[in-house]
């Protein structure tokens, strides 16, 4: 067979919405612009959907449930159908560290597969190992967005665009203004995850310590373990005698720069390697475990962060801020890891039996009549986004710019012109906690 013969147009595809990134944020936001009836493309670079739940698989969902309830929406749909299963897919547990309320853990195969379903169900479209390059503005929208996979060169003539990239290149290419990190630029550290199997969990944790203190301090004192890794989080996993380990984080790296994650990727699987033969040698009820599940790649925290029509701050979380267009509840710590140095913090956002709402504001840009974004793209200082930025919220986020996608094509207008109020009443009715 041949390929096309040079000169002929590349494939042009029309849509209602076209969503950007299949992390938490893009499955929320395709599931609910396709449920509104709305023909929608999901364009995703890598080859599963889930964003951090592919690239750290078994990372726990945290921060979907403030005050001890379910945010509800999309993710309580999801997390009902998995803990519904036979055996159950999925459990909801207090994590170990403070502040830090109940999370979700889960199988992570059946939970991707579940995703997947979801998503069929509704008639989404997924573009998988597909890259979104460029758009084309014209008149104040995105006309088209160039796209790439293995077959060539493709374009996508979406009504609307949901950037749930994660990184922002589409929104940021469009013009959309936007930060890195904070501000003198340092953006927290990447993280590569494993699994650590067949250990006795009741042995692992008999100290009490989650960071495993007086271990890691032990290893770095004789060189067996990288300096930054004075904590090491180690947490039981979802089947009986795995340990995750979310320990392994590289700081200094920006997560734009694909070179720079590469590198970062490497180094992080020579220090998985490291812990574990580490804990093997030396932590009691990991005798006779061994490495399982290495992250493909690093998972990034953060890297862009969108300019919109809100900017959220840490006063604003600090007051426990109800805002008039709020979507979602949220009372996530301030979780900040190895921003410009060793340090983490998980401290307390809110007072004690206090939420907030995360604006819808700060994800609809100033200008570009058709384009919306969600999860860790939100416009927030870097305290606010260390709070935000929980897999639940970042679901929750979605769907509202799915909704919003909708009500903006069924009544003809730009983003910016949206009733919010209806809005969040829709988001409401869906059963998500506004």
């Amino acid at each position: 067979m041949t390929g096309p013969a040079q000169g002929t147009s590349p494939r042009e595809i029309a849509c209602d919405v076209a969503v950007i990134g299949g992390g938490t944020a893009g499955f929320g936001a395709a599931l609910a612009a396709a449920r509104a009836g709305l023909s929608v493309r999901l364009v995703e670079a890598g080859s599963k959907i889930g964003g951090v739940m592919a690239f750290c698989p078994g990372m726990p969902w945290g921060g979907g449930y403030p005050l001890g309830h379910n945010i509800g929406g999309i993710f309580g749909e999801l997390t009902g159908r998995l803990t519904a299963m036979t055996p159950p897919a999925a459990e909801v547990r207090p994590c170990a560290l403070e502040n830090f309320g109940a999370e979700v853990l889960y199988d992570h195969e059946v939970a991707t597969l579940t995703m997947f379903e979801m998503l069929s169900e509704a008639g989404v479209t997924l573009h998988l190992n597909s890259f979104a390059l460029s758009p084309r503005v014209e008149g104040g929208r995105i006309r088209s967005i160039d796209c790439a996979d293995r077959r060539g060169a493709f374009s996508i003539r979406p009504s609307v665009v949901i950037d749930c990239s994660g990184d922002g290149d589409i929104s940021a290419k469009a013009g959309v203004p936007y930060t890195l990190g904070d501000a003198q630029g340092n953006m927290m550290a990447v993280t590569l995850s494993f699994h650590m199997i067949d250990a006795d969990p009741d042995r692992v944790f008999a100290e009490g310590d989650p960071y495993f203190r007086r271990h890691a301090a032990r290893g770095i004192a004789e060189g067996r373990l990288h300096p930054d890794l004075a904590k090491l989080y180690l947490m039981r996993g979802f089947h009986p005698g795995a340990v995750f380990c979310n320990t392994v984080t590289i700081r200094g790296v920006d997560g734009t720069d694909p070179d720079a994650v590469t590198r970062a990727t490497q180094e992080g699987r020579r220090r998985c390697h490291q812990v574990a033969r580490f804990l093997i040698d030396t932590v009691p009820g990991f005798e006779a475990a061994q490495m399982w599940g290495v992250g493909p790649t690093v998972g990034v925290r953060e890297t862009r962060k969108l300019e919109a029509v809100y900017r959220i701050t840490g006063e604003d979380i600090a007051r426990a801020t109800r805002f008039a267009d709020g979507i979602v509840a949220c009372d996530n710590p301030i979780d900040d890891v190895m921003r410009n140095t060793a340090e983490m913090t998980h401290e307390a956002a809110v007072g004690g039996g206090e939420y907030y709402t995360i604006p819808f504001r700060s994800l609809m840009p100033r200008q570009i009549g058709n384009l919306l974004f969600a999860g860790r793209l939100i416009c927030a200082d870097p305290v606010a986004f260390a709070s935000v930025r929980g897999m639940p919220q970042c679901i929750a986020m979605g769907q509202a710019t799915g909704v919003a996608a909708a009500m903006a094509l069924e009544q003809g207008c730009g983003v910016q012109a949206l009733d919010l109020a209806d809005l969040v009443s829709r988001l409401t009715e869906q059963g998500l906690w506004t």
